[in-house]
């Protein structure tokens, strides 16, 4: 699929990108301040009622690989009764959460040209924005993977690093923060107070972190057999980014991602823990059955069809259009490149807690890693609903 999706998803221009001389100039994101929250009352999206303003979909309608499995994802979330609870969102109902989708779906699957594809979103749909960073519809992209990582099911000398799963007694909110304080980061690591609760153990104190920070990670046991965790539940402490403190203390360049991160601390495994203790938030796991990785809506996150956004503030499980520069790999080599495609908003990330941020969910193992960790571009995030 992942060669499909890059031919499909990089506005059918790569060729003649790659024929200049250099990469085409990213967006670089400069002196904004990305996580800037709503005002109070304020709300994320805003239609857009200039018919100029519309994005042309033309070539995201060209080929749509994953998109309808992505689609039908959403809609089973939807039909749990407790996706209600979620609505409305802003001026968005559950109704017209279903209907969109069911909506788009049909159009999928019609036998439409991408140009008539197209024209009838246009028609049929209407189209918000987010209001961004800046009330202009700036949104900073970023990616997020599923890493791959040596693990035990028991400790031994060299996997003595645990996940845990989750406390028996921990109670969740429905925004799935715990019911009554927990400890931190820090607390929670030195003090063994869920000894005897592990799910399983790891061999690098920084991999075992990056579990946390992503959500979900495939592990490799030493038979050769591999898992997945996912998260189940976290101690309801707001996360810190620690990326941001290792740039600040020079550690990391500015562009630098997890790759980076993770040579950094195999080079100084001394130094994780004062920096991953200053991020206070903790995560607990649970293995995922059918080993695919799964976002907060607990059903599965597909390569470049799935986005993380701030659940608080946009309406979850729906079609998103994304119109941004991103990483990706031709013919042996990495460049920046217009991406256009269709996305479901079915994940969230302890550091995407504002209009103006957006993950990007793009695969798994270490290609994935590198195309995430380099995927930092400013861009515009539309979500579509049927009109009334």
């Amino acid at each position: 699929m992942k060669d499909v999706l890059i031919a499909g998803l990089l506005t059918l221009s790569i060729s003649s990108f790659i024929g200049c001389a250099g990469k085409p100039e990213p967006v670089k994101p400069v002196g904004k301040n990305y996580e800037r929250q709503l005002p109070p009352g304020a709300l994320a999206l805003r239609k857009i009622t200039d018919p100029r303003e519309i994005p042309d979909f033309t070539d995201a309608c060209l080929l749509t690989s994953g998109l309808d499995e992505a689609v039908k994802n959403s809609l089973n979330y939807l039909s749990k009764p407790s996706s209600k609870t979620f609505f409305p969102c802003g001026p968005i109902t559950h109704d017209d959460a279903v209907r969109s989708l069911n909506a788009f779906r049909e159009l999928l699957n019609s036998g439409l040209t991408s140009s008539q594809m197209n024209t009838t979103i246009r028609e049929r749909f209407d189209v918000y924005t987010s209001v961004g960073c800046d009330d202009r519809g700036t949104v900073l992209f970023t990616g997020y993977y599923t890493p791959i990582f040596d693990a035990s099911p028991v400790r031994t000398e060299k996997f003595k690093w645990p996940l845990y799963k989750a406390p028996k007694d921990l109670v969740k909110l429905p925004d799935g923060n715990p019911s009554t304080p927990m400890p931190d980061r820090q607390a929670i690591e030195t003090s063994g107070m869920y000894a005897g609760n592990e799910l399983l153990w790891m061999a690098d104190p920084f991999e075992a972190y990056v579990a946390h920070i992503q959500g979900s990670v495939r592990l490799r046991m030493p038979d050769g057999q591999e898992i997945t965790v996912g998260y189940a539940a976290n101690n309801g402490h707001e996360y810190r980014s620690i990326r941001a403190e290792l740039v600040r203390d020079g550690a990391v360049a500015r562009r630098a991602g997890l790759p980076s991160m993770i040579k950094y601390f195999q080079t100084y495994p001394h130094k994780v823990a004062e920096y991953t203790w200053k991020n206070p938030r903790y995560v607990f796991f649970d293995v995922v059955p059918d080993g695919s990785p799964r976002g907060c809506l607990n059903e599965r996150v597909i390569e470049m069809r799935s986005i993380a956004t701030d659940k608080r503030i946009f309406p979850r499980a729906c079609l998103t259009f994304i119109a941004t520069n991103l990483p990706q790999r031709v013919r042996g080599q990495i460049y920046e490149l217009p991406y256009n495609g269709f996305a479901l908003d079915q994940d969230a990330g302890g550091a995407i807690r504002a209009p103006g941020r957006c993950d990007v969910y793009v695969g798994t193992g270490d290609l994935a890693g590198e195309l995430a960790g380099r995927a930092q571009n400013e861009g515009r995030l539309y979500y579509l609903f049927l009109k009334k």
